[in-house]
């Protein structure tokens, strides 16, 4: 069984002796050694012998771990954890390189240096204020795991099912979880394709659209390559070597 991360935001994948070519993407990304140290350049600068880093929406970037493990954890940049995140930076810091394990474990405030992901995460998480969310939204959120498939859902679907103005449900939306309702739909769908993707290796790249909600394999490449900054093609190719936590 798959253990699932604990906010939708967040799409994190482990990669084994993967050489990514140079890309860029609008999520944050975290990328942080698994193992032993890798290489990577970021925004034209050669960062060698490092054991991770973060980086904002649309920074230019590639790695190579050609004798380790990467996990590679994407977030949704308005979402409440990439806020956090935001904060975490200054204004004119596009990136920040993380050069030991005691630097990793020193950003996210960790007891003792880990190479666990979920440990990480947790500790990130455990710094953003808990919400309860509107009985409202948590409707929402349950609809959207539930029909995600659903090709025809719209905002005016959302409206009806809690009797507000497709504005009204936007904004009360936005306001507890740091996005907006399309964004959450779309990062929910592109979790369950990137799974498919990964898991079921016979399954063609079109028939994954159609089963998580894209309209065709074009608009699932299109924003496969938006957001995470590869097309699903590429996934499939590497999909011995990389697993989606």
């Amino acid at each position: 069984m798959i253990k699932q991360l604990s906010t939708p935001f967040m799409l994190a994948l482990k990669a084994r002796n993967l050489t990514v070519e140079i890309h860029h993407h609008s999520a944050y990304q975290m990328v942080l050694s698994n193992d032993v140290p890798f290489t990577s350049t970021i925004n034209g600068k050669l960062c060698e012998q490092i054991h991770g880093f973060i980086i904002k929406p649309q920074v230019k970037h590639h790695c190579v771990a050609e004798k380790g493990t990467l996990n590679v954890v994407n977030v949704e940049p308005y979402s409440t954890v990439g806020l956090e995140l935001a904060n975490r930076l200054q204004s004119n810091q596009d990136f920040l390189v993380f050069n030991s394990p005691s630097e990793t474990s020193s950003f996210f405030q960790l007891e003792r240096e880990t190479f666990d992901i979920y440990t990480i995460i947790n500790a990130l998480l455990s710094k953003i204020p808990t919400l309860d969310y509107d009985e409202r939204v948590s409707q929402i959120i349950e609809y959207i795991h539930a029909n995600y498939a659903n090709q025809g859902i719209t905002p005016q679907t959302f409206a009806e099912i809690v009797f507000l103005s497709p504005s009204r449900l936007a904004a009360l939306f936005k306001e507890q979880t740091g996005s907006s309702l399309s964004k959450y739909l779309l990062w929910t769908r592109l979790r369950h394709a990137i799974l498919l993707t990964l898991s079921d290796k016979e399954r063609n790249l079109t028939d994954i659209a159609y089963a998580t909600g894209f309209y065709d394999q074009s608009q699932f490449n299109k924003y496969m390559y938006e957001m995470f900054g590869m097309p699903p093609k590429a996934l499939k190719i590497n999909s011995d070597l990389i697993e989606i936590y």
